[in-house]
């Protein structure tokens, strides 16, 4: 008698029911590292036809996904096993709430009876308990039927009001769950206006603009808040029907080029002393602007209008004077329309002391960043990448460091908007090769990636990845072997001091060992033309650039902030 087989023609099962109910919202890419007990989820995903990019670390394929959500406007989902795996992506869930980037951190886990019991099974941990402290919402589905909702409210978490951080728990049995297939076909959602526009109350506009229109020395500052809203070209006309100097935070730059007239780039001191009425666009008043106080404003009173999302951000450091509430694209076009054609700009004495402190310290810098020197220092080194970013203006720049990261964000001008990636709000350092990754992906585009070497150091690994995939990604590590710098000395034993590295290294070497294309340059004038051979190729390479090892400070820029101990000081 022949063996008896069951029909699972009509049936679907758990792995299934989240592939279909990602791709109906439109979400194809996953940035993972496979594992118990996602493994199969994942070679089931590339068979749908999704494209699912291992890492060497979870924290990386999360800082991927982080900044896909920043690009894209949807959220970029990282793909994790449980609890080690969960944990190493926790820090990216973290970092992309704290930068209001759309992200979804889904991760396996273990059993609820189990867990609950504390009976020690494999990989063991209340991991709904854990994320929810570091992100903007946690779900976890425990019945198929569920799955479908559950992606849903985790995608309009993600991407509604001010977006960020959702994790999403699918225990390991929910996988292997069966259901009938119509059924759950059935249960799953479409989510329809995940993002609703949020529109300003008139009032807070008139407010707004009376408030501006009393103002002797206004200023514009953009947010990567501006540059995520995407509405680039009213932006544009806001500042440039205002009149208005701008300034932009690191991630904004290009919203505007850095070398438009308005731009206040590089009299940042004197437009944060001076302005006595200041509009913040996709902005915070955090550390990154001194929490709107202190000696970095000066004596001068000031005036806000804070354009946000989220109201809670009002009076968060100081008083609002005109809070405005609602997306960025309709506040920003509500105010244009408000202004009319009688709109008066801002007196010429102020928007040309601007100008001209601008073009002084342009001319000033201008001879430090042509220099060939050897070693290299961060000047010239940057001034030579500088030149390749304006011949390149598609090219997507990341940037992380200490010295690195501040110097880079001064000198090279952007000319696109979301060109420039960096470490954001947390100053994170590692965010690298996962964010160049997921923009070399998302964007097709070219991607220079340049690194302190400290910060490379943390995600270096995914260089492989970067091979594997093989990626149009040029890596710039910035050698000075050491953190800050290279020439710390410990004098109280025969170990290196703290912030040394190798002396030497050839990070080159590690390109190479992959199948990239690694160059070694002493010189900016090395540097430039690796730099361009490699861009040229489109191919994965790494440009091991030799900085002397004196140059670099202490926390770059942030120095202030590194405590100084008094004891046997006299």
């Amino acid at each position: 008698m022949a063996e008896e087989t069951q029909d699972t023609g009509n049936l679907t099962d758990g792995f299934h029911l989240v592939i279909d109910a990602l791709k109906l919202n439109d979400i194809n890419t996953i940035y993972n590292v496979p594992g118990i007990p996602i493994t199969d989820l994942g070679r089931m995903m590339q068979a749908e036809g999704m494209r699912v990019l291992s890492f060497r670390h979870e924290q990386n394929a999360g800082y991927a996904a982080a900044i896909a959500g920043f690009l894209t406007q949807k959220p970029g989902i990282c793909l994790t096993v449980s609890a080690p795996g969960f944990l190493n992506g926790l820090t990216a869930l973290a970092h992309a709430t704290t930068n209001c980037f759309p992200m979804i951190l889904i991760s396996g886990s273990s059993e609820r009876e189990i867990v609950d019991l504390q009976q020690g099974d494999y990989e063991e941990m209340d991991q709904l308990a854990v994320a929810k402290l570091l992100c903007k919402a946690a779900y976890r589905v425990l019945h198929a039927e569920d799955i479908g909702i559950g992606i849903a409210r985790a995608i309009r978490a993600a991407v509604s009001g001010r977006p960020g951080g959702v994790y999403l728990d699918l225990p390991a049995k929910l996988l292997g769950q069966v259901m009938d297939a119509d059924d759950g076909a059935k249960s799953l959602v479409q989510v329809v206006d995940a993002a609703p526009r949020q529109l300003p109350a008139p009032e807070s506009i008139d407010r707004a603009l009376d408030v501006l229109k009393g103002a002797e020395r206004p200023l514009i500052i953009l947010g990567k808040g501006a540059a995520y809203a995407q509405a680039d070209d009213a932006i544009r006309a806001l500042v440039e029907t205002s009149g208005i100097p701008y300034l932009p935070m690191s991630m904004a730059k290009g919203l505007l080029p850095d070398t438009h007239p308005q731009s206040a780039g590089a009299a940042r001191s004197l437009v944060l002393k001076e302005s006595d009425v200041v509009v913040m666009i996709g902005a915070r008043l955090n550390w990154l602007l001194s929490h709107g106080k202190g000696k970095a404003w000066g004596t001068a009173p000031k005036k806000f209008v804070h354009i946000d999302i989220e109201p809670r951000e009002m009076d968060s450091n100081v008083e609002i004077a005109a809070p405005v509430v609602g997306d960025i694209g309709s506040c920003v076009e509500a105010m244009l329309s408000a202004m009319g054609k009688d709109w008066t700009a801002p007196p010429t004495a102020w928007t040309s002391a601007v100008q001209e402190k601008v073009a002084s310290n342009v001319e000033r810098m201008a001879p430090r960043l042509q220099n060939n020197n050897v070693p290299m220092d961060y000047h010239g080194a940057l001034g030579a990448l500088q030149t390749i970013i304006k011949e390149r203006p598609d090219a997507i720049m990341v940037n992380e460091g200490a010295n690195t990261l501040d110097f880079a964000r001064s000198i090279i001008d952007m000319y696109q908007p979301r060109k420039r990636l960096d470490v954001g709000t947390w100053g994170v350092m590692g965010v690298g090769m996962g964010t160049a990754i997921a923009a070399a992906v998302e964007t097709g585009n070219p991607v220079l990636a340049v690194e302190g070497d400290s910060a490379f150091g943390f995600s270096g690994m995914e260089i492989e990845t970067i091979c594997r995939y093989n990626l149009p990604v040029c890596v710039v590590v910035f050698n000075n072997g050491g953190i800050y710098r290279g020439t710390d000395q410990n004098a109280a034993g025969d170990d290196v001091a703290t912030t040394v590295f190798v002396k030497d290294a050839r990070y080159d070497k590690m390109m190479e060992a992959f199948g990239g294309v690694g160059f070694n340059a002493t010189s900016p004038d090395e540097l430039s033309q690796a730099v361009n051979a490699a861009m040229d190729s489109g191919k994965p390479t790494l440009v091991n650039a030799v900085i002397d090892a004196e140059a670099g400070t202490e926390s770059g820029r942030i120095g202030n902030l590194n405590p100084q101990s008094v004891v046997g000081k006299k």
